[in-house]
């Protein structure tokens, strides 16, 4: 079977594993992502954590069936109980604990009502970090931003990689040719370390004639990306892309208005906003799910900065991607 990507399918960085409020104290949720099966719980003090999933006694799913108490999680089969930590905490007919016991722990960090975890192939702290928060949503102490509207989420699984979908954001031709924008707008990446910045001029047709407008993306890593739409109102989307394994991902986009022009506008301009970015995915789609990944594609002026891009690209693969080719 030819292999359609010549880069790693998992890429590091931080991505999104739930949304805040989708997961209350108490709550535990089995997860499979990066290839992996994982357990997400929350326990009564309100701390959110990860853990690899399979009892480290006898292999049980602790994410289906497992129970929070106080600040452990407790295996469905035999009872034994895990901390925060991933140590085992108690065993409830045992004289003495295993203390061998564990379960890898996974760095958790909440930010503007996402859930995210950091993810390195071999196990790796944290190279860099992500904003403490979206404006938008809300400060880093939860406050809400009531001067915008509430997500408007919407979810897909697609059979790529976070390397191929990002690659859309600097492709400047797709959008004429894929969907059907009137001009070609022109982009303006460049980089800062682990964050890329794409800005395009943008407008939008009207009955009352051309809406000047703006595009600008801030990407940190492949996992997130603020994308700031301004326009007849502004609208924030944070999207997040998060591998399930290294073929297939999971991409949460969730919408925000601002208010400004009113609740009603809002709300009616950001439902047609809503509609239009998921009809686009929606085109993106199938082409996604089954074009391949040239290593050295052949590229003509119009094309975009996608050189520059693929080379800010290179720094979120553990081994060298001529190693991962290879292999």
């Amino acid at each position: 079977m030819q292999n359609r990507y010549y880069t790693p399918g998992i890429p590091m960085g931080w991505f999104q594993v739930e949304y805040t409020d989708q997961l209350k104290a108490g709550d535990v949720k089995p997860l499979k992502y990066f290839g992996k099966d994982l357990v997400l719980y929350r326990t009564e003090s309100g701390e959110a954590v990860l853990l690899d999933a399979f009892c480290p006694h006898l292999g049980a799913h602790l994410g289906h069936g497992g129970k929070v108490k106080g600040e452990n999680i407790e295996c469905p089969f035999h009872a034994w109980q895990f901390s925060t930590d991933g140590n085992v905490a108690a065993v409830p007919y045992a004289q003495r604990l295993p203390r061998k016991a564990c379960l890898p722990k996974w760095t958790v960090k909440e930010v503007g009502g996402l859930i995210m975890t950091w993810y390195h192939p071999e196990g790796g702290e944290p190279k860099w970090d992500i904003p403490d928060e979206i404006p938008e949503w809300g400060n880093a102490a939860g406050e809400r931003n009531e001067m915008w509207t509430d997500y408007e989420i919407r979810e897909w699984t697609i059979r790529t990689t976070n390397q191929e979908m990002a690659e859309n954001s600097v492709d400047s031709a797709h959008f004429h040719y894929v969907h059907g924008a009137t001009n070609m707008p022109q982009s303006e990446a460049e980089v800062r370390d682990h964050v890329l910045r794409v800005f395009s001029n943008t407008g939008m047709e009207t009955p009352r004639g051309p809406v000047p407008g703006s595009v600008e993306s801030l990407a940190y890593g492949f996992g997130i990306a603020l994308v700031r739409f301004k326009g007849i109102v502004e609208t924030l989307n944070v999207a997040c892309t998060t591998p399930i394994d290294a073929e297939n991902v999971h991409v949460r986009f969730a919408f925000a208005v601002n208010k400004s022009a009113g609740a009603n506008v809002a709300k009616g301009v950001g439902a047609a906003f809503v509609k239009e970015v998921s009809r686009q995915l929606g085109q993106d789609i199938p082409i996604w799910e089954n074009k391949v990944q040239y290593e050295k594609p052949l590229l003509c002026d119009g094309d975009g900065p996608i050189a520059m891009f693929r080379r800010w690209c290179e720094q979120f693969y553990a081994t060298p991607q001529q190693e991962a080719a290879a292999e």
